[in-house]
């Protein structure tokens, strides 16, 4: 375990005598509380809040996990006996502040029940630019080195350049070159290239993005600096091929924003985000984004976000302020962004770690929870007119079928199934390696159906179908526009049709589809009395990742957020195909028709 563990959880740390479990809690409760976001974004209000519920979750016997302040104190004051590396600071050895101190205590405080070994193997850490990440990493790196009993810890500290990866290397080694004491307790040595611990056998070492060199290595820690350069997933896969050797990994990755909306980067913070908003659950990822908010951030949802050019507003995305960086040096920063359009990008995007042209999320995560219903049955639609939408799958990919029915009370029924290829599970390549992780627990819930081979299989989808026809009353099928679509909605067709036409094919365009999105997110906000799904998790993940494009004409196009990104939105675009037959005009009556039905009621009241 950590150093030398005396005695189990003592209340604060023996070298400084600062209670930082304490100060970590209290910063999270302070986060939590801050509804209006005022002084913290929506992302550390969440991660905050997680904390404290957890907290509550830890006391039942069947959660496996615990929060020991023995770790959160070690951790945070192993650090704060290294000393400075880089310019003057009124005391020799570094002083954490709480935003800090909530990370360390968060990551390493947190623990599994059954074998004390740290909860979460996976981090997501972003921030602006001057917040000491490579301070805070290179004492992290440190600690891993020499604290965590591991035998012979490789750490390896992972950038897109040599000269970045040194941005953390260099102040570790700084460290261990100034302070006697820590060489001689740990045996540590500073090399040219490396740090070696004779104690245990590690080492640490730098590695940068020419991938194709760098595999078979076995990290205990695996630091990925400023993953937003990152312009594809090379070291990112290669650091976590070895993913499963090590009995407790570290996989720490440290950021700001950036501009490369289809790189590996945002789709780490996207899954953070969607992990923080618990539209999907990840017991094994800790993260956290200092950024300022923008108007879909609040709830309610505002007019406008935060203002860029308030200073008030600089400390959410800058938690270290007005240590670093300090007032001034952002004030100049904000005249000189002002002044030259062209510098605005640069400040907004490092500065105040905003992504620039991120498209935001469409319906409310929260709002559709909210909505949920696990006790929905298929019964609850028996006597309804109901409709079924599908998206089936183009490739090795998602399928998704909705089943949709409206209320007496104008309330939205919605049930969802989800199909993979089990052949997915298996997958060697990293590029979804999230998803995977996600698939296997939503099948281990019942909530994901596999199917044999590489392919989904369709004559499963149509038998699902076939069934809810044979015991409901299924008005409608609509389908997405692709081929396997055609041809099962002829079959459906040939035994099913009525004479109106059973299955039917949705050409997916702003013209077709926004009526019925319209409708699908008037209903997740005018809340539960208007729209009531299974909370399947699958759905709620869909949800989460669909983004809208709104169009001058005030036609909308649910879609992803990039055409290649992996998170999917199958369950959306079904949803939306079973709304659409809902929407569809009544038939006009004829001329004659209303003759005919003035007369009987001419004749009716005579």
């Amino acid at each position: 375990m950590a150093r030398s563990q005396q005695i189990a959880s003592p209340v604060t740390a023996p070298e400084t005598g600062r209670d930082f479990a304490a100060i970590a809690l209290a910063y999270a409760k302070r986060a939590a509380a801050d509804k209006q976001q005022v002084h913290h974004c929506k992302w550390v209000r969440l991660a905050g809040q997680r904390h404290l519920d957890d907290l509550k979750r830890s006391k039942q016997k069947d959660w496996p996990y615990k929060f020991d302040p023995w770790y959160a104190n070690d951790v945070c004051d192993f650090i704060e006996g290294l000393p400075h590396v880089e310019g003057r600071w009124e005391t020799p050895t570094l002083t954490l502040e709480p935003a800090q101190i909530f990370i360390l205590a968060m990551v390493f405080g947190w623990r599994e029940k059954a074998t004390g070994l740290r909860r979460f193997t996976d981090t997501y850490i972003e921030m602006a630019r001057k917040g000491a990440k490579s301070t805070l990493t290179a004492g992290v790196v440190l600690y891993c080195t020499c604290c965590e009993d591991e035998p012979g810890p490789l750490v390896l500290i992972g950038a897109t350049t040599g000269a970045q990866a040194q941005k953390v290397f260099n102040p570790a080694k700084l460290m261990v070159q100034k302070t006697p004491d820590l060489q001689e307790a740990f045996a540590l040595k500073a090399w040219a290239r490396a740090i070696t611990c004779d104690m245990n056998g590690g080492t640490i070492q730098t590695i940068n993005s020419k991938s194709a060199t760098q595999d078979g290595h076995n990290p205990h820690l695996a630091v990925l600096d400023e993953l937003h350069a990152h312009k594809d997933r090379g070291l990112y896969d290669v650091v976590h091929s070895a993913d499963g050797a090590r009995r407790n990994p570290l996989y720490w990755k440290i950021t700001t924003a950036g501009y490369i909306l289809d790189g590996v980067c945002f789709e780490q913070r996207t899954f953070t985000t969607k992990m923080l908003e618990r539209s999907l659950i990840a017991d094994h990822v800790f993260g956290i984004i200092f950024t300022l908010d923008g108007p879909k951030d609040f709830t309610p949802e505002r007019k406008v976000g935060d203002d860029p050019y308030d200073e008030k507003n600089w400390p959410k995305a800058n938690p270290l302020m007005p240590i670093t960086p300090s007032l001034a040096s952002m004030r100049r920063l904000a005249v000189k962004a002002k002044g030259a359009p062209g510098e605005e990008g640069e400040f907004f995007t490092k500065r105040l770690n905003r992504w620039m042209s991120a498209a935001t999320a469409w319906l409310s995560v929260p709002q559709w929870i909210a909505c949920g219903d696990s006790s929905l049955r298929l019964r609850d639609f028996a006597g309804l007119d109901c409709d079924i939408g599908a998206d089936l799958a183009h490739k090795s990919d998602l399928t998704a079928v909705a089943l949709s029915a409206v209320t007496a009370d104008d309330q939205l029924l919605l049930k969802t199934w989800f199909f993979l290829p089990e052949a997915v599970l298996n997958r060697e390549g990293q590029s979804d390696r999230n998803n995977v992780t996600l698939y296997r627990q939503w099948h281990k819930e019942g909530k994901l159906i596999l199917t044999p081979g590489d392919w989904v299989d369709q004559k499963r989808v149509e038998r699902l179908i076939r069934r809810l026809k044979s015991v409901l009353r299924v008005n409608k099928t609509v389908f997405d526009h692709f081929a396997a679509a055609e041809e099962m909605a002829v079959r459906l067709n040939d035994d099913l049709d009525d004479g109106n036409g059973f299955a039917s094919i949705l050409p997916k365009n702003a013209k077709n589809v926004t009526d019925p999105a319209r409708n699908l997110e008037n209903r997740v906000i005018g809340g539960p009395h208007l729209l009531r799904h299974d909370n399947n998790p699958v759905m709620t993940w869909c949800v989460g990742n669909a983004v809208v494009d709104r169009r001058i004409d005030g036609s909308i196009l649910p879609k992803k957020e990039t055409p290649m990104s992996m998170n999917k939105i199958d369950g959306v675009d079904a949803t939306v195909h079973s709304l659409a037959p809902k929407m569809l005009p009544e038939e006009q009556e004829s001329l004659d028709d209303t003759i005919a039905r003035l007369k009987a009621q001419l004749a009716g009241a005579a």
